[in-house]
């Protein structure tokens, strides 16, 4: 129940985290054209250069306003899988801190119990697939369901099933092994240490969270099963990043878990998360849910809420993820819209 209806959410976290946390669910309907003779995509295998051991990762982010300040942690999807995080920093930051903020997600309510939830499993489990017994092969462009049998068999192998899944679903499936094979990991890394630390020093938590009420759970559900999904744009865009992107991406890990801010800057950052986002909560069904402005929505809660830990607080710790922070017309920018002082790591002098 909650994998179906948490769909449109895990995406948007996605979109936010460049990250998020791996979405799963919704359909393309791109007519087949007549496969073509291509190029075979160069794959670049990115295990060697990734980096491993203890490493710093960034220095803190600094909001201020008068005496009271913010620092912000900023994380990043995917890490290096070897690496140990040297925290010893961070946590000394968490535990002379009165509030510790996670980053913002959102949070589905469906207002069923599990036994209701269980007369649906017939339908939950059809909804990831492609309605009318359908392959990849029949609903994307051949060109790009060629390109997706190179990479599959490179990243997922011979499983089938794969191929019965909506593209969106599909394509998250093939990054999350790209990314597993490539020596990196996307998540598990921070928000643990961090959340441990505040634990043990009895800093209170507080976690922004977005709550969609899911309305008649059981008709949504159904809709979304039968609905068409506008995802072709998700899928290419996804393949596009697997093909030509792992090296950045191996890169800004490394960045990350040096602590080198300038380069994380620098380094261009593809994100195929934003159409995927799109594909999802522009469905019908989506927009019934009130989902089609999740990210707008989720940045109003994490703004309202570390304002009131500025307020509040004289030291605050918050977890964010860095495409948030650093994007045009992002936390950091908005931040700085209502007057609050904002210094990256290399320009805070203590």
């Amino acid at each position: 129940m909650r994998r179906i209806l948490c769909a449109c959410l895990a995406a948007v976290s996605l979109a936010l985290t460049a990250s998020p946390v791996i979405a799963q669910q919704p359909l393309a309907t791109s007519p087949t054209t007549q496969q073509q003779p291509q190029q075979q995509p160069q794959v670049v295998d990115m295990d060697t250069v990734v980096v491993s051991g203890v490493q710093p990762g960034p220095g803190l982010w600094k909001v201020s306003k008068g005496d009271h300040v913010m620092w912000i942690l900023g994380t990043l999807s995917p890490l290096p899988k070897r690496m140990e995080w040297q925290s010893a920093e961070t946590e000394r930051v968490v535990a002379a801190s009165q509030e510790v903020l996670s980053a913002p997600y959102p949070k589905v309510e469906t207002g069923i119990g599990m036994f209701r939830a269980m007369f649906m499993l017939p339908t939950l489990l059809k909804a990831p697939k492609i309605p009318d017994d359908k392959t990849l092969r029949d609903v994307v462009p051949a060109q790009q369901y060629a390109r997706w049998q190179v990479l599959k068999a490179r990243y997922i192998g011979s499983d089938r099933g794969v191929e019965r899944m909506r593209p969106v679903f599909a394509a998250m499936e093939l990054y999350e092994k790209a990314i597993e094979k490539s020596g990196m990991v996307q998540t598990g890394i921070v928000w643990p240490v961090v959340k441990k630390a505040a634990k043990k020093h009895k800093i209170k938590i507080t976690e922004p969270v977005l709550t969609i009420k899911i309305k008649d759970a059981k008709n949504a559900v159904k809709e979304f099963a039968k609905g068409v999904v506008n995802d072709s744009d998700c899928f290419n865009k996804t393949l596009d990043r697997i093909e030509g992107d792992l090296g950045n991406m191996a890169a800004r890990a490394n960045a990350w878990a040096v602590g080198d801010v300038a380069a994380l800057r620098d380094l261009p950052s593809q994100n195929q998360f934003t159409a995927c986002t799109a594909a999802l909560t522009e469905t019908e069904v989506a927009r019934k849910q009130g989902m089609h402005d999740l990210p707008a929505q989720m940045r109003a809660v994490w703004l309202k809420t570390a304002e009131a830990s500025l307020s509040n607080n004289t030291s605050t710790f918050a977890v964010l993820p860095i495409s948030l922070m650093l994007a045009p017309n992002g936390y950091l920018d908005a931040l700085r819209a209502k007057g609050y002082t904002v210094q990256a790591p290399d320009e805070v002098v203590e």
